[in-house]
């Protein structure tokens, strides 16, 4: 177990409303809750359940309606829009379900993205980071080749490795298995829990009950609340589950 360190995520009493039409739609009720530095969080919930605003809400692309958000220390929700895009870069490492990489490009300059916009790197600063971080996630023998030279596992370890590339507080991965087949699913999951092991924090939104079993932590939404939050006292090994998987022989 990770001892508690300090908060990188709180919220207090967020609430999302959204006009449709002549209804208000409380998409995030209340919600309130604490994520310390190292841990691992599964946010689940079904189709309208809020986790989609809750997740635009932690990643810093949604303001919400009332509340207090609290993001490695600095309160984010009267933030201007650019000071937040500012502050998202910094402090938060996306990965998304359909990889979002540039098609064109190679993995090293896809991973040097989120540097682009700091100041502090210079051009051969920021792709010695890259393969850095490239070589972090096992691709340091894919620098130069591009998204339609890579299966979708290489894509999506990529993807973490731009998450990765600028130190972020946070890993905020939306459906990162989704587009995944089960094996790879599982090879994703193994280099997340390799990352937590690492000292990584992570919050992994996904609407599939079986990644709550990797995780450290399980907070449940219905509704826009918060139903359940628990740890996760008997953590599974993502590496033994692969071990024991069928090897699929590409033809």
């Amino acid at each position: 177990m990770n001892k508690e360190k300090g908060a990188v995520i709180r919220l207090e009493n967020i609430k999302r409303d959204f006009q449709v039409g002549e209804e208000t739609v409380h998409a995030l009720r209340d919600v309130s809750f604490t994520i310390h530095e190292g841990e691992f969080v599964t946010i689940m919930g079904t189709s309208g359940s809020g986790k989609s605003t809750l997740l635009n809400t932690l990643g810093c692309l949604d303001t919400p309606t009332a509340g207090e958000y609290f993001l490695d220390g600095i309160s984010v929700r009267t933030m201007g829009k650019n000071d937040r895009a500012t502050l998202r870069n910094r402090k938060i490492g996306f990965v998304f379900q359909s990889y979002n990489l540039l098609a064109k490009t190679t993995a090293v300059e896809n991973v040097e993205l989120p540097l682009m916009y700091n100041p502090s790197f210079n051009a051969a600063a920021r792709k010695e980071k890259a393969i850095e971080s490239l070589k972090a996630v096992g691709l340091g023998d894919r620098l130069q080749h591009k998204s339609n030279q890579m299966s979708g596992g290489q894509m999506q370890r990529v993807a973490i490795a731009r998450a990765l590339v600028n130190d972020p507080a946070v890993i905020l991965a939306d459906e990162a298995t989704g587009n995944l087949d089960t094996r790879t699913s599982y090879d994703i999951l193994v280099l997340f829990q390799r990352l937590h092991a690492e000292g990584r924090t992570i919050i992994f939104v996904t609407h599939n009950p079986e990644i709550a079993h990797y995780s450290s932590r399980n907070i449940q939404l219905k509704d826009g609340r918060v139903v359940s939050d628990t740890q996760n006292e008997h953590i599974q090994s993502a590496a033994e589950v692969l071990a024991k998987l069928p090897v699929e022989i590409d033809n």
